[in-house]
C-alpha cells in the first residue's frame, strides 16, 4: 500500500504528525477522523532513491541491530518513554539507514502507532520474528525483557553464523588460490617451457605432454571456460530460487558427508534458539513455528517445521512430527517431548540450543582438522604435479648428457 505523511490536530489542539499506509488520501483522513484527529495535511511519502554501491548500500548489520536492541531495552527499563528512547538513539546513530528508519518510527509513534506496527513497516531491517516479539512484549507489559531476549538472540545467531563462515572461508580461499596459480602457470609459464622443449628432438614424457596440451586448451578456450563456469553458477542460483531446486540442493547439503553434519547441527541450534525465544516471550506456539519455519535457512528443515505446525493444529504434540521428519536427532525430539510434558518447553529449547552451539564448535573444529591435510594433498598433487611434469624432460636430458 502507498504510505502517506500526515499532520493534524487533536480535539485538545495538540499537533500530531506521522505516517500511515492506505489506498488513498481520503482513507487516511477517514482513519484519522476515527482517531479523533483533524487532518491538516496529507501527502504521499516520496520514495527514497537507493544506490546499490558496494560498501555504501546502507545495510544495517546484525551487530548494529543487537546494540540498538540492547540500548533501547536498558533505556526502557530505566523508565524513559519509548518515543524519547527512539529519538535519542536515532540522534547518535552513525548508520544513515538505521538513523532514517528510527526517525520514521519515532514519527509513527507520535502519530499513535504501536511500536510493533511501526517496526513492521520496515521488514528489511526488523524481521517478522523481531516485530512479533515486540508485539507480544507490548501486550504483556514486558517490552524491556523481550528486547533483552531479542538482543541476546541476535548476538548468539550472529556468533553461530560467524563460526560457520569461518569454517568455510579457509578451504574456499586455498582452493581459489590453487586454481589461480595453476591457470597462471598454464597460461604464462608453460608456453616458455614448450619453446624450450621443441629443440630437444626427442619424445617428451607423457605427463609433460598432458600438461602442454592442457596449457594449449586453456590459452585457446580460457574465455569460453570462464563463460561456461559463470553460466553454470548463474543457472545453479536460478535453480536454487525455485521451490524444487531449493528442496533438492538443501537436501543434498543436509545429507552430505561431514559438511551435512555441520549443517544439521546449525539448523537444530537455530530452530531451538528461535522457537525457544519466541515461546518464552509469549508468542503462541503455532505463530512461533510459522516464524521459525521462515527463518530456518534450509528448505528441508522448513518443511519439517511446517508439518509440525499442521500436526499441532490437529491436536498432536510437537515431538511426534519432528521425529517423523527424520531431520532432528532422537535426543532433540526426546528433550522437546519432556519439555512439553513438564510445561517447560521454552527452557528445554534453550538448553538444546546451548548444547548444539557447543556441538557446532566441535563440528567446525573437526571439519577444519579434516580439511587441512586434504587441502595440502590437493595443493601438492595439482601445483606440484604441474611443476614436476615440466621438469621431467630436463631431468631426462641431464641424465642423457651425464652418460
Amino acid at each position: 500500500m502507498p504510505v502517506f505523511a500526515y499532520r493534524g490536530r487533536t480535539r485538545t489542539g495538540q499537533l500530531v504528525a506521522g505516517q500511515m499506509e492506505a489506498n488513498t488520501q481520503e482513507a487516511v483522513v477517514a482513519q484519522l477522523r476515527q482517531q479523533r484527529v483533524m487532518a491538516t495535511s496529507v501527502k504521499p511519502k516520496p520514495k527514497a532513491i537507493q544506490l546499490n554501491i558496494p560498501g555504501f548500500s546502507g545495510k544495517v548489520k546484525d551487530k548494529e541491530l543487537a546494540v540498538f536492541t540492547r540500548q533501547i531495552a536498558t533505556m526502557i527499563d530505566a523508565g524513559l518513554p519509548l518515543v524519547q528512547c527512539i529519538e535519542v538513539l536515532a540522534a547518535q546513530q552513525s548508520n544513515k539507514q538505521l538513523k532514517k528508519v528510527l526517525t520514521e518510527i519515532r514519527e509513527d509513534l507520535e502519530g499513535g502507532s504501536t511500536f510493533a506496527a511501526a517496526l513492521k513497516r520496515h521488514p528489511t531491517i526488523f524481521t517478522p520474528l523481531y516485530a512479533n516479539m515486540v508485539e507480544a512484549g507490548e501486550a504483556g507489559g514486558l517490552l524491556d525483557t523481550v528486547l533483552t531476549r531479542l538482543a541476546a538472540y541476535i548476538e548468539k545467531a550472529m556468533n553461530l553464523r560467524r563460526k560457520v563462515k569461518g569454517a568455510l572461508i579457509y578451504p574456499a580461499t586455498i582452493v581459489t588460490v590453487a586454481i589461480a596459480v595453476v591457470i597462471f602457470l598454464l597460461v604464462f609459464v608453460i608456453p616458455t617451457f614448450k619453446s624450450l622443449f621443441q629443440g630437444f628432438g626427442a619424445a617428451l614424457p607423457l605427463p609433460t605432454q598432458i600438461v602442454l596440451e592442457l596449457s594449449r586448451l586453456v590459452r585457446q578456450h580460457l574465455l569460453t571456460v570462464i563463460g561456461l563456469l559463470v553460466m553454470a553458477v548463474l543457472s545453479l542460483r536460478f535453480y536454487y530460487r525455485t521451490e524444487k531446486g531449493k528442496r533438492v540442493i538443501d537436501g543434498i547439503l543436509l545429507w552430505a558427508p561431514v559438511l551435512g553434519e555441520l549443517i544439521r547441527k546449525v539448523s537444530v541450534a537455530k530452530f531451538t534458539r528461535t522457537l525457544g525465544t519466541l515461546v518464552s516471550s509469549g508468542i503462541p506456539i503455532l505463530d512461533g513455528l510459522d516464524i521459525t519455519a521462515k527463518t530456518a535457512g534450509n528448505k528441508v528443515v522448513e518443511e519439517a517445521v511446517l508439518k509440525t505446525r499442521s500436526s499441532i493444529a490437529e491436536g498432536k504434540t510437537i515431538a511426534e512430527p519432528l521425529k517423523a521428519s527424520g531431520v532432528f536427532p532422537p535426543m532433540v525430539v526426546q528433550m522437546i517431548s519432556v519439555g512439553e510434558q513438564t510445561g517447560s518447553l521454552d527452557s528445554m529449547l534453550a538448553k538444546i540450543a546451548d548444547f548444539y552451539d557447543a556441538e557446532v564448535d566441535q563440528a567446525v573444529a573437526n571439519l577444519t582438522a579434516l580439511l587441512e591435510p586434504m587441502l595440502m594433498v590437493f595443493l601438492g598433487v595439482v601445483v606440484g604435479g604441474v611443476i614436476i611434469a615440466m621438469y621431467l624432460p630436463i631431468f631426462k636430458l641431464v641424465s642423457v648428457v651425464g652418460r
